[in-house]
């Protein structure tokens, strides 16, 4: 029983070795290697922009959702805290944005967005924003 045991791992290890030998007495082909990892890195690449697209085209809002809200304008105040002005219909909410919550600072009418480029460029927005909610006070 011994002896059947030992040829037959013999009989099996055989052509492992054999192929072992082969293996490592064929030198590698660089250039087919080179170009399969390239066309690997290609595909993934592909796939990533191609899933990042879809995803984008998934989220974004349709129909008459779409036009309902808008950003108009943003400024950091903190490390993790945002004003944000957000249009809704024929109104502008005031919001205050941290990491856990959202709150509304204050509501005023909708406004021409000023289209200087300085203004533009986010110099003037918190005088903007002061001068706003000093015209919603008195009004």
């Amino acid at each position: 029983m011994s002896s059947r045991l030992l040829s037959l791992v013999l009989l099996l290890a055989a052509p492992c070795a054999l192929a072992a030998e082969t293996a490592s007495n064929t030198p590698p082909d660089l250039g087919a290697s080179a170009l399969q990892m390239v066309f690997g890195l290609l595909v993934v690449l592909g796939l990533l922009v191609g899933t990042l697209w879809l995803l984008k085209r998934i989220s974004q809002p349709r129909g008459a959702i779409a036009g309902l809200m808008r950003v108009v304008a943003g400024v950091s105040v903190g490390p993790r805290e945002r004003v944000v002005i957000l249009e809704l219909g024929n109104s502008w909410l005031v919001l205050g944005v941290s990491p856990g919550q959202v709150s509304t600072l204050a509501e005023i009418p909708r406004q021409e967005v000023p289209t200087s480029p300085q203004t533009l460029a986010g110099g003037d927005f918190s005088s903007w924003l002061k001068q706003v909610v000093q015209h919603r006070g008195k009004g």
